[in-house]
C-alpha cells in the first residue's frame, strides 16, 4: 500500500491527538497557547490533505476510510478535555451530542453501505458548514478552558470572552449536528424501508 501526501497528513493529524492531551494538561502558563496550537495545526491538514488529494488527484482508498477517523478522534478527544476542565451538565451534553450524532450516523453509513446506497448519505453542505462552526468552537474552548481552573481563565488575551463564544458556538455546532443528522436519516429512509421488505 502507498502512502500519498495526504495520507501523511492524516497520519500527522493522528499523531497530534496524545500531544494535544500532552499540552493541555502541561503545568505551565503558555499551556493553553500550546494546546489551541495542536488543534489548529490539525485543523490545517484536515483542510490542506482533502486540497491536495483533490487537486493532484492523490486520493486512496485506505485515506478516504482513515480521513474521517483521523477527525472524529481529534474532536472526541478535544470535547473530553473540554468537559474535564469545564464540567457543566450543558458541556456534557453539547459533548455528547457532537459524538453521539457522529456515532449514529457512521452506522448509517456503514449500513447504507451495504445496502449499496452509501452516496444517498455523503456529506451535506450543512455538514460542512457544522465543521467548521465546530472547529472554531472547539479552538476557543481548548484556549480558554484549563483541567485545573474553572471557571475559565480570566487571564489577559481575551480568556473568558473566547469562552463565552467557544461556549455559545459549541451549542451552534450541536444544533446543527442534530439537523444534519436528520437530514441524513431523512435521505436514507426510503433505502432502509426497502432494506426491510427484502
Amino acid at each position: 500500500m502507498k502512502l500519498t501526501l495526504p495520507t501523511w497528513l492524516t497520519l500527522l493529524r493522528i499523531v497530534l491527538i496524545p500531544v494535544l492531551v500532552l499540552t493541555f494538561y502541561l503545568p505551565w502558563q503558555w499551556s493553553n497557547f500550546a494546546s489551541a496550537g495542536v488543534f489548529a495545526l490539525a485543523a490545517v491538514t484536515d483542510w490542506l490533505d482533502g486540497w491536495i488529494a483533490r487537486r493532484y488527484q492523490l486520493s486512496s482508498a485506505f485515506g478516504a476510510f482513515l480521513d474521517p477517523v483521523a477527525d472524529k478522534l481529534m474532536v472526541a478527544t478535544a470535547l473530553f478535555l473540554i468537559v474535564q476542565g469545564h464540567p457543566t451538565p450543558w458541556m456534557a451534553f453539547w459533548a455528547a451530542v457532537i459524538v453521539g450524532r457522529e456515532i449514529a450516523v457512521s452506522a448509517l453509513r456503514e449500513w447504507m453501505a451495504e445496502l449499496g446506497q452509501r452516496a444517498t448519505v455523503k456529506v451535506a453542505a450543512i455538514g460542512k458548514f457544522k465543521t467548521v462552526v465546530q472547529m472554531v468552537a472547539l479552538l476557543c474552548l481548548l484556549y480558554a478552558v484549563t483541567p485545573d481552573k474553572n471557571p475559565p481563565r480570566p487571564e489577559p488575551w481575551l480568556g473568558e470572552p473566547i469562552f463565552h463564544v467557544g461556549d455559545w458556538m459549541l451549542a451552534v455546532a450541536a444544533l446543527l449536528t442534530l439537523w444534519s443528522a436528520f437530514l441524513y436519516l431523512r435521505a436514507a429512509w426510503p433505502a432502509l424501508k426497502a432494506g426491510e421488505r427484502h
